[in-house]
């Protein structure tokens, strides 16, 4: 077991050890950027609903009158 456990985290290999770190790096940029396009989202769709109510409905606008 114990074996198996340090060849999954790259074992006495220096480029397995090296390409495991690069990896774990990358996937926490990863999720910084996930968590970052989520807040841009949501303030986006705050936006949108915010702009909805700003924004006249066609029934709301008085039709001229034709002659």
């Amino acid at each position: 077991m114990a074996k198996a456990l340090l060849g999954y985290v790259g074992g006495t290999d220096p480029r397995l050890a090296t390409e495991v770190q690069r990896l774990r790096r990358r996937v926490t940029d990863l999720e910084a950027q996930v968590s970052r396009l989520q807040v841009e989202n949501d303030h986006l769709a705050e936006a949108a609903v915010e702009h909805s109510r700003l924004t006249l409905d066609d029934t709301q606008v008085p039709q001229p009158a034709l002659t």
